[in-house]
């Protein structure tokens, strides 16, 4: 059914815009709770002032889109699931399973459909584009492990973090003692130059 949003409806629309919805959700929830109107012809005349508005409130609509594009963009979900030797599930992890984990990592819920990615049916990690916001396109990182891994995959990668923290101080440690050294190599020359070099015996009786 053809209807006229008079409010914000979520992944429907801004108010004044004539959108297709199912007829059991127009009739039971929107039209009587009015926060919509069947579009008639006669309601479709009517609604002009509202329609001069819509413009504006899609800018805005766009701009929390964008909001919460930035915010999930990165988000990182992982999933146990069984799978053969070859890597390939046993069954897949779905667009909806995407949609629900990312509402628990991030308490914000966007409609199945805007997950471009087909169902997944491999391990390892997988880009996942979402179709949000008009500035940027957010990317998810959904990571599959193989069922009863997780606590290993976990420890690992945590394992390897802490290596790279480690490497990145021994570097760091490394670099200051390099330079210490060529300080210690520096300070002679410079206390030769202040002092200047020490006198012969010819000089000595000459300046005596």
């Amino acid at each position: 059914m053809k209807v006229i949003l008079l409010q914000d409806i979520y992944k429907h629309g801004v108010a004044g815009e004539v959108v297709d919805v199912a007829d059991g959700f127009a009739r039971n929830y929107l039209i009587p709770r009015k926060m919509a109107v069947q579009a008639t012809k006669s309601a479709l005349k009517g609604h002009k002032a509202l329609t001069e508005r819509v413009e504006a409130r899609r800018a805005q609509y766009e701009n929390k889109l964008n909001e919460v594009a930035r915010q999930i963009d990165g988000t990182e979900l992982i999933f146990e699931r069984r799978a053969a030797s070859t890597g390939k599930l046993f069954g897949s992890v779905t667009n909806q399973e995407i949609a629900d984990a990312l509402l628990k990592a991030t308490s914000i819920d966007i409609n199945r459909r805007r997950i471009s990615q087909q169902n997944i049916r491999e391990l390892g990690t997988h880009e996942v584009t979402v179709r949000f916001g008009t500035e940027i396109t957010p990317m998810l990182s959904v990571i599959i492990v193989r069922e009863g891994e997780l606590q290993d995959f976990l420890r690992a990668r945590e394992a390897g973090e802490l290596e790279e923290t480690a490497e990145g101080a021994e570097a760091v440690e490394g670099e200051v003692e390099a330079t210490a050294e060529a300080n210690v190599e520096e300070q002679p020359e410079a206390v030769t130059e202040a002092v200047g070099e020490p006198e012969t015996e010819d000089e000595a009786e000459t300046n005596a």
